[in-house]
């Protein structure tokens, strides 16, 4: 499959120049995400619902590339709080739990105050269902059969 540019629309990735997620071949790539609802154009001050929000954000952005939270591989927190962490472990548990990626959590600022967790995942998409591989005397009649 070819590069494909996910967007979530929001106007600042074309200002600073990124997509909010990357498909190429099977791996998908998905930029930082934050609680930001784009839908209401807001993000709340709760925690909780930041983490939840993400979450939503992140799986919109597999959906488009044909993946799912379920194929996440590879996740990174960033937090600007560490007091925070306690708190949003157990939430990322509810999502991850069963899947438990390769994870880094990051203790540092985000470009918004109001940002209380990012979060950047790399997740496989499934792999195409596969062609039955012929047998050997399958493929020898095959090219017989070609030859006449």
């Amino acid at each position: 499959m070819a590069r494909k540019l996910i967007s979530s629309g929001s106007a600042f990735e074309k200002t600073a120049g990124y997509s909010r997620a990357v498909a190429d071949d099977d791996l998908v790539f998905v930029s930082g995400t934050t609680g930001f609802d784009y839908a209401r154009m807001a993000i709340s001050d709760e925690l909780e619902e930041q983490v939840h929000q993400t979450f939503r954000n992140i799986a919109a952005a597999l959906e488009q590339a044909g993946a799912a939270l379920t194929d996440v591989v590879r996740a990174n927190y960033i937090v600007p709080r560490a007091d925070d962490w306690p708190q949003i472990a157990p939430l990322l548990g509810r999502y991850f739990g069963e899947i438990r990626p390769a994870s880094t959590a990051i203790i540092a600022g985000l470009v918004d105050p109001r940002m209380r967790i990012e979060i950047e995942v790399t997740a496989r998409r499934p792999a195409a269902k596969p062609r039955p591989k012929r047998k050997p005397a399958a493929k020898k009649k095959a090219a017989a059969r070609r030859r006449r």
